[in-house]
């Protein structure tokens, strides 16, 4: 019988957890604030093992838009990660990246190449930071694929990963995101969905037996 990833936990395996969190967001904000030239503070994030059922409600309902951002994984882990954030999240960072005003009410779900660029890359490295923690950690090798983005309601950007993955587990690491600049904040989150092999290198990685 396959145990539930909360049975196989102890608080200390959660605080390493945690520090694949911590460390990612460390790397992120460096590699952020080198990309925009300016100051970037990330507090340290929570970190949780998530039912599938239970993401879209935590993200704002299964029908709240949202953009993700997506990169598949393969190598001694295999899944997906994703980037969530809110639409308005999302223009706040292309406003950082490439000086593009925040577009009016009626037209903030309608994203250009250059948009769509400009967040994927920033994405890109918030994603790359976490994962590089977690290899660190676990001393498993993970290579992403170029990341995709699309704007959708919750349930159907969490049906991507539930759908591929569902069968072999029911569970997503969670990882809440804070960006703060001196005159702006916004927040996101990371969802980690490994399959069942993976899940459990990752447990043997951490010191699960």
């Amino acid at each position: 019988m396959i145990k539930k990833a909360e049975d196989l936990f102890s608080s200390e395996h959660f605080d390493i957890l945690k520090e694949i969190g911590s460390m990612g967001t460390a790397h992120a904000a460096t590699a952020l604030s080198q990309m925009i030239g300016r100051k970037v503070t990330m507090p340290v994030p929570n970190v949780s093992w998530l039912d599938f059922e239970n993401v879209a409600d935590i993200v704002g309902g299964p029908e709240h838009i949202l953009v993700g951002i997506l990169v598949s994984l393969s190598g001694n882990i295999q899944g997906m990660m994703m980037h969530l954030m809110e639409v308005d999240s999302a223009h706040k960072v292309i406003e950082l990246v490439t000086g593009t005003p925040i577009p009016p009410e009626e037209n903030k779900y309608n994203f250009g190449e250059l948009e769509q660029s400009a967040v994927q890359e920033v994405a890109n490295i918030m994603l790359s930071s976490y994962l590089t923690s977690l290899s660190s950690l676990t001393n498993c090798k993970i290579n992403q694929s170029i990341p995709s983005m699309c704007v959708d309601m919750a349930n159907s950007i969490l049906s991507v990963p539930a759908i591929e993955f569902g069968k072999m587990s029911d569970k997503m690491l969670f990882i809440e995101s804070k960006i703060s600049l001196e005159d702006m904040e916004f927040s996101g989150c990371f969802v980690l969905v490994p399959n069942l092999h993976s899940f459990y290198r990752i447990l043997r990685g951490l010191g699960v037996e």
